[in-house]
């Protein structure tokens, strides 16, 4: 099969390379027939994350059909359509039975990273049962490309992590694909005003569209200015760095509330400095944290009732013959205007 290879900091490669096989008896074979690139695939090919190994093949989100099924799979038959976490549960760990899937002992993010992932023509997913979901009857396969990691993440570790209430004035640093599926699930709990912060205009004009109350570009260095102004020098209740690097993390500091809620989302790659010589004295809380997945269930009922539509993160379509071309796109996003980009299997 042809599988994007990853060979090292800045190299990638289409490859040919074996077709997975069942391993253990708990394990399936799925087809891909959607995928996509995270910016945490970014991260890896800039080499901050020295985990993976040269050879892996990258990726940890998409859909596809069931292929063959291990002897004690029960959940899942051959030429089931399924859904693919991000995060691989045993489902039987101490660390999975307190719904802390992140670190199953012998799981969590292995999926493009520890083991092959889903940027291929198959994939081999461990723990099936508990590692896969069935995808409803007329879904939007495209959509739920966007449940495997972003709509969680951003949910979990930026407005669940955030305690967003109604009411509140929150902050989301960072208009990528996981800010925008933050945007797009704070609104579950009626925020007063969510103040957007990015780079780039056109991501802005996005993020007004998806919700977005106000919005502020950080490129002059004036971002936390513009926030204390917006919220009349009082800062914000819950503040979402979405995006891993420390000026990001600097402006949360600087905006947050006394009683305040910082949830840093973003994936860094560098150390931060954590003000705590003035923050001790301020209540705020900081929070972080590596996705579980445990809402995914729930944001399939949201997205299968019409009340989520994460297709409107998808810019980008490509076949799996131009994923080369889809990296380039998704690593200039900024010029190309790129969220998310879905790569189908010819």
């Amino acid at each position: 099969m042809k599988a994007l290879t990853y060979l090292g900091p800045g190299k990638k490669e289409v490859m040919e390379k074996p077709k997975p096989k069942i391993e253990k008896e708990t394990d399936v074979i799925v087809k891909i027939t959607k995928t996509t690139i995270c910016g945490t695939d970014l991260h890896i090919l800039k080499g901050d994350v020295p985990t993976v190994e040269e050879g892996r093949i990258l990726g940890h989100e998409g859909v596809g059909v069931v292929e063959e099924v291990g002897s004690a799979v029960k959940n899942f038959k051959k030429g089931d359509r399924v859904l693919i976490s991000c995060i691989t549960s045993c489902g039987k760990c101490e660390n999975c039975k307190k719904g802390l899937y992140a670190h199953c002992e012998d799981g969590g993010w292995i999926l493009g990273h520890l083991i092959d992932g889903t940027q291929a023509e198959y994939v081999r997913i461990p723990y099936a049962d508990t590692s896969l979901y069935p995808i409803p009857e007329g879904a939007d396969e495209e959509a739920l490309v966007m449940l495997s990691d972003i709509l969680p993440t951003g949910f979990e570790i930026g407005v669940l992590n955030g305690k967003v209430q109604p009411g509140q004035t929150i902050a989301i640093i960072g208009a990528g694909p996981v800010g925008m599926a933050a945007l797009l699930t704070a609104q579950f709990y009626s925020p007063a005003e969510i103040i957007m912060v990015d780079l780039d205009d056109n991501r802005l004009e996005v993020a007004k569209k998806f919700g977005a109350t106000q919005v502020v570009n950080s490129g002059d260095g004036k971002a936390i200015e513009k926030i204390m102004e917006l919220t009349d020098g009082k800062g914000v209740d819950v503040a979402m760095e979405a995006v891993g690097i420390p000026a990001t993390f600097d402006i949360c500091q600087e905006i947050i509330k006394p009683g305040g809620r910082i949830a840093n989302v973003g994936v860094h790659g560098k150390s931060v400095e954590f003000h705590i010589e003035k923050l001790w004295i301020r209540n705020i809380t900081l929070t972080t944290g590596l996705v579980n997945t445990t809402s995914t269930p729930m944001l399939l009922k949201t997205v299968e009732a019409k009340k989520l539509h994460p297709e409107q993160l998808i810019t980008h379509r490509f076949a799996f013959s131009d994923i080369m071309n889809a990296y380039e796109v998704f690593g200039n996003a900024s010029k190309e205007k790129a969220l998310k980009v879905i790569i189908s299997n010819d």
